[in-house]
């Protein structure tokens, strides 16, 4: 379980083909420390297994089922990625609940700056538009964001400086692929709702607001 707060900003070092599954070595100084064979860290929002791990360089197989459902499969050796370790039983939930299974991806339609902040405009899968909502939260590449407006087809974020020098949104241009994970508070309450019977159309939820989520610790 992750809080989609970024703890550093790593780089893809190699990329091997194996065939229905790809194997990513990626440095991270930060999240290796003290990792171990078996381990979680979170890449881009996707929740991965440490295989390997040697001085600040770690190791993780991605199956095809993930190349397929994330951007994760655009990667290449250079690109920057966003990681996080497990949160850890008493620590503060700085973000929301993130389970780093993607639901989808979207893409970079538009970044408009100002002067303290920048507002970035992505798209939304319409099978993943009934659980965003105007201060909701969303994970958008690994990073807990409060959604700033809600569309049938996109939605819009504010990002912070921290998270804008920080994490991958930073330099994502507009075309760009990112990965999505919803609240899954609201995908639980569509399917107890809907199992009994009170709900006849899609259900819109999510929680308050908490500003930009996207610094790191």
């Amino acid at each position: 379980m992750f809080t989609g707060i970024v703890e550093e900003l790593g780089e893809i070092t190699a990329v091997e083909d194996l065939g229905d599954a790809s194997r990513f070595r990626l440095r991270g100084p930060v999240v290796t420390q003290g990792a171990k064979h078996g381990d979680s860290i979170a890449v881009n929002g996707v929740c991965l297994t440490v295989v390997d791990h040697e001085g600040d360089e770690f190791t993780a197989d991605v199956m095809a089922e993930t190349l397929k459902r994330s951007s994760l499969g655009a990667l290449t050796v250079g690109s920057r990625v966003n990681l996080e370790r497990p949160t850890a039983v008493g620590d503060r939930l700085g973000g929301h609940i993130v389970q780093g299974h993607v639901d989808g991806t979207g893409t970079i339609l538009e970044r408009t700056p100002s002067e303290h902040w920048e507002i970035v405009r992505i798209s939304l899968p319409a099978d993943l538009a009934r659980y965003v909502v105007e201060k909701g939260s969303i994970t958008v590449d690994g990073i807990s964001l409060t959604v700033v407006d809600a569309g049938a087809d996109h939605f819009t974020v504010s990002l912070i400086p921290t998270t804008l020098d920080l994490t991958t949104l930073g330099h994502k241009q507009p075309g760009a692929p990112v990965n999505l994970e919803v609240d899954i508070i609201a995908k639980y309450v569509e399917r107890m709702l809907g199992a009994t019977g009170q709900t006849g159309q899609a259900v819109r939820t999510g929680q308050a607001g908490h500003g930009d989520q996207g610094a790191t610790r």
